[in-house]
Parts: structure tokens; sequence; C-alpha cells
């Protein structure tokens, strides 16, 4: 007992999910099995009142039958028995009564229904010979026959009518009821069995192939969507089916007769396979076995005689009809359990409706249900495949609207976006620029008061010292210097640094000129100094004052008498870059391991200045001094950095 409470437990668990899902599939299956019976019982009824009626009033019935050497009283409908020869066909021979006042719109006489040929006889003479219509010889067809009696030929009375029944195997013979009578009465039945079962076929049919062709352009736009091209490939062979005219005995033609027959199994075949594939699941390997029956059918059409490939198809080509309906059937019940949508309900229904007829018309070969051998299995299936043809081509008629008017929508939100990317931008492009003012308001607050703001301090130092004017005079003009050049880095240069190198070559020509010291201007290439566009003013400021600091320890220190400036440019395989050089024969100063000058004086502190200002720019400071003269050498970048935070 113990461990029973122990298992109890862990049992539980496992079926609780599953009858939820039980009641699930149950509520969804039933209420569609219920509607599928309904559907069942209202095709039964249908195929019994849509009938068509003929003139019973005119219908000649009794008639004597010779066959196979024997003759035998019979009342039509008639069934006869299966053969392969033409030899010895049953003849039925009757009669019906002729009055003179009835010949005032002409006689006629009118065969409803026949398997499979006929040749009618009045009085002697024939009047009707089906076989010059091949389309009346199909067994799968309903088609009628109706033919005029020459007035000559009627006789006041009595008159005898023969009919000679040509059948070739596997199904039996079948004669309905003859009527013979005035045209007025027999027309309209005849016109009605027509519309019926020889105009309707053949609308569906040139619907089949419209939509064949609107299927197959359809999977051509679409080659991952199969579905389409599975549909549009089961239409055609309908379509051949329907109008590829069979071959009439004697013809021994046997390959068309064949092709015939084994498009039907695999026809039904192909639409299972759509039905897999529309749903969204995947073809099973094994699948391919309902094909066997259809090509086993043409193959042994192909090789063997005509009544081969017949008889093949009964034993198996109709089986495998049903059988593919009956797995149609299975499949759209299934989608109707997992998915719930219209397009499974509508299959389902459109699947049993052919199903029923189907059914209805295997009876009737069979002699279990006793009519007037009507076959309506082949029409319900062409209509269902109109119908999912043109379901498939709605959907896709739909879904390009649905592509239409989600591009439209996709246009509008784009515009919407593109507007409020403008917006952005130009928010974004005021900032930019508000902060770009900001800067070079920073920028300029900054050099005026390292520049010119310490000048002036200078200025007012030396005048409240008393100092002499001379010193006062080059302080004032070292102020005015640095103000120029805080003015010129303001000019728009196009990333051009030539141009700002060529008015600091005047500034520094005339700081020279009174110490008697001679500027040696060289440029080694033709094009001078690569362009920079992304060159800003702060970026010349930096560059001008390296200069300006070099030519002054010159000056102040070296006790140069020739400054050589240099511009070069070079390429290393990844982009231009300059080189500017600043010479000069003094007398050099001693350099420390670093680089930096030795000892702790003004000029030290300058060299520091120097490559702090290149390091801001992304440039490289190198230093070189001896007894002949000292060398400054700056590297430009490539590209100038956008901060001039750049040195950390």
């Amino acid at each position: 007992m113990s461990e029973i409470a122990a298992k109890a437990p862990t049992k539980a668990p496992a079926k609780a999910p599953t009858r939820p899902r039980r009641r699930l599939i149950a509520s969804r299956l039933v209420p569609y099995l219920l509607l599928q019976v309904l559907i069942v019982i209202v095709t039964i009824l249908g195929i019994r009142v849509l009938q068509p009626s003929d003139p019973e009033d005119f219908a000649v019935t009794d008639f004597s039958v010779r066959e196979d050497g024997l003759t035998r009283p019979v009342t039509l409908l008639h069934f006869t028995s299966s053969r392969y020869s033409l030899a010895d066909p049953p003849i039925y021979a009757g009669t019906f009564t002729f009055r003179s006042g009835d010949a005032a719109s002409g006689w006629s006489v009118y065969l409803p229904r026949f398997s499979n040929a006929v040749e009618v006889a009045v009085n002697g003479v024939v009047v009707l010979d089906s076989r010059r219509d091949t389309n009346a010889n199909r067994p799968d067809r309903n088609t009628p026959q109706i033919a005029a009696i020459p007035a000559s030929l009627l006789r006041e009375g009595g008159n005898e009518i023969t009919v000679r029944l040509f059948v070739w195997g596997p199904l039996k013979g079948f004669l309905d009821t003859v009527y013979v009578g005035p045209d007025a009465a027999l027309r309209p039945a005849y016109e009605t069995r027509t519309l019926l079962f020889v105009t309707l076929p053949v609308v569906f049919s040139a619907w089949q192939a419209i939509l064949a062709v609107i299927l197959a352009i359809m999977w051509l736009m679409r080659r991952h969507e199969p579905v389409y091209g599975v549909l549009a490939t089961a239409m055609v062979l309908g379509v051949v089916q329907a109008f590829a005219p069979p071959p009439v005995p004697p013809a021994t033609v046997s390959h068309l007769a064949a092709v015939l027959l084994a498009s039907a199994p695999i026809e039904s075949a192909l639409i299972v396979v759509f039905g897999v594939l529309f749903f969204g699941w995947r073809w099973p390997r094994y699948g391919t076995l309902l094909f066997v029956p259809g090509v086993l059918v043409f193959v042994v059409g192909l090789i063997g005689g005509p009544p081969l490939p017949r008889i093949l198809f009964l034993v198996l080509g109709i089986p495998t009809v049903g059988l593919c309906l009956f797995l149609m059937a299975c499949v759209t019940a299934t989608a109707v359990v997992r998915r719930q949508d219209a397009a499974s309900f509508t299959i389902g229904c459109a699947v049993t409706i052919v199903l029923v007829c189907w059914v209805q018309d295997m009876l009737t070969v069979l002699d279990i249900v006793s009519n007037d051998r009507i076959f309506v299995s082949r029409l319900s299936y062409s209509a269902m495949l109109v119908a999912i043809g043109a379901g498939l081509t709605w959907r896709f008629a739909r879904a390009l609207n649905q592509v239409d008017s989600f591009a439209g929508q996709l246009v509008t939100r784009v515009r919407e976006a593109e507007e409020r990317l403008k917006a952005s931008f130009a928010r974004e492009e005021e900032r930019a620029r508000a902060a770009a003012l900001a800067n070079e308001r920073t920028r300029l607050m900054r050099d005026l008061h390292d520049g010119l703001g310490g000048q002036l301090v200078s200025i007012v130092a030396l005048s409240e010292r008393g100092s002499t004017g001379a010193s006062i005079t080059d302080a004032a003009r070292a102020a005015l210097k640095d103000l120029r050049l805080v003015i010129d880095s303001m000019d728009d240069i196009g990333g051009d640094l030539m141009l700002a190198l060529g008015s600091w070559r005047e500034r520094a020509t005339a700081q020279l000129r009174p110490h008697d010291i001679t500027l040696d201007w060289r440029v080694a290439t033709p094009q001078g100094l690569p362009l920079h566009p992304e060159l800003r003013p702060w970026h010349v400021v930096q560059i001008v004052r390296i200069l300006d600091e070099a030519v002054t320890n010159a000056v102040k220190h070296a006790q140069a008498r020739r400054i050589a400036v240099t511009i070069d440019t070079f390429d290393a395989g990844q982009g231009p870059y300059g080189v500017i050089s600043v010479t000069d024969d003094g007398g050099g100063f001693a350099l420390a391991g670093n680089g930096e000058a030795a000892g702790a004086g003004q000029t030290a502190r300058g060299l520091r200045n120097m490559k702090s200002r290149a390091a801001r720019c992304g440039a490289v400071l190198d230093l070189t001094s001896d007894s002949s003269g000292t060398r400054v050498r700056l590297k430009l970048p490539q590209r100038f950095p956008d901060s001039d935070m750049a040195a950390g």
C-alpha cells in the first residue's frame, strides 16, 4: 500500500496535460465531423433531386436482345456482359407507334445514357452512330445523343427500331431507356442533359486550364512555394483527361488511352501532395508510393495491348483515387483541428462532397445502387479543383493587396521618419553649431589669455617698474604679433596649411630682419603639404606657435646667422603626410638622454611646450642639436584630430 501511495503522485502530472488536449481536440473535431455528416446527407439528396427527368410518355422500354446467338426479351434499363471484342455486339430490337398527325414538328430518337457506343436504325436505316462523337463513347461521361428521323422512314402505325450496343471492357455494357417521339418533346430533356453533363464539364475544364496557367505563373514568381506548381500540374492532367479524345475501337491506339487512364490516379496523388504542402507540412518520403499505381498503369498501357490498361485501371486506378480522397479528407480534418481556419473548413467540405460522389459512382458501377447510371464524381472533382484554384488565386491577390497596403503604410512611415530625422538633424546641427561656437570662443579666450594676456601683463609690469622704453616696445611688439596670429588663425584656408605658412613666413622674415638673420625658405615638393579638410584654426595656431618658438629660440639663444625652413611631403604607403623642418646654424645646446634640453631653464620649458603643442595636434616633434646648429623637425599627421585634447 505504501508503494502504491508513493507511485500515485508521479503518474498524475503525466496525465494532467493530456486530458485538456484531448478535450480541445474533441471540441474541434466533433463539430467538424457532424458538419461533414450533414454535408454527406445533403449531397446524397442533391444527387437524387438534381437527376434530370425524361419524357416518359415517349419511352420505349420493351425490347428483345440478340446476344451470343440467343434472343430474349428485356426491359430497359439493361446491362450486358463486358467484352473485349466488337465482332458480335448485342442488338436490341423494339417497336414504336407513329401517327401521321404527330409529324408536324418532326420525330427524333433520344438516348440519354449508354456504354460505350450505339448505332440506332429505324426501319432498317441507320439514323444515329455515336462513334462519330468521341466524347460520347467515354464510360465516365453521361453524354446524351439525339438524332432526327427522316419523315420518309416513318410509317403509319408500328415502326421498328434497332440499337447495336458496342461494348469494350472492362465495365459492363449499359443501355438506358430509348425515347422516340416529336422532337419538340424530346429536345428539352436532351438540352438539359447536355448542359449538365457536356457543357458544364467543359466549362469547369476551361476554368481549370486558365487557373493552371495562373498558378504556374504564380509558382514561377514564388519558387519557394511549390504548392502552386503542384496544383497547376494536377489541373493540367485534369484538362488533358477532359479534352483529349479517347481511342474508339476497333482502333488499337493504346498509348493515348494509357495517358488518359493514368492521369486520374496521378492527379489524385498530386492533390494529396497539395493538401499536405498547403497546410504547411512536409511531404513524407514514403508518400511517393501514392504515384506507383498511376505510373504502373501508364507503363503497362505503353507496353501491353488495349485491354490491359483498362483492367489495371479498374483494379488499381479507381481504388487509388478513392484512397487519395480519403487521405485528403484526413489531412483536412487534421488541419481543422490544428488551425481552425476558413481554408481548412472549405477544402474539407469540398473533399467530402467529392468523396460522396465517388462512393456513389462506385456503388453504381457495382450495381449496388440502382439508378440511371449517372456518374458525378468527375464533375464534382473538377468543381473542387476550380474552387481550390480560385481560392489560391484569391489568397494570392489578397496577399498582393496586403503588400501594396503595407508598402503604402511603409512609405508613409518612412516619410514621417524622414521628417523626424530632418528635424532631428536640424536640431543636432544647431546644437553642433552652438557647441562649435562655444569651443571656438573658449579657444579664443584661452589663446588670448595665454598669449596676448601674458604679453599685456608683462607690459604693465615693465611700465610699473619704470623699465626702459625698449623693453616695453619689445613686449608690445610681441603682444601685437600674438594678436595677429590669433586673427590670422580665423581665416578660412580650406584645409591648405601652405596658406597659413605663407602668412607666417612674412611675419618671420620681418622678425629676423632687425637681427640680420637670413630666412632660407624651401619647399621640396611642388604641391607643398597635403590638403587636410579636417584642419581647424586651433591646429594652425599650435603649428605656427611651434614654428615661432623654434625661430625665437634660434634668435635669442643660438646666435644664429641663418635659419632654413624646409617643407616636404612623404608617403609610406598608408597615405601622404607633411614634414616641416626649422634648422639654424647657431651654437646649439646640450640635450638630455630623453631628447629634452639639459637643465630646467626657459629653453627647456619652451621645448616642453613645443612638444605639448605638437601632441595636441597629433604631430610628432623631433629635436636634434650639436655645435653646428639645431634642427626642429615637425612630422604632421595624415589626419588631424577632431579634439585639441588629443594629448590627453
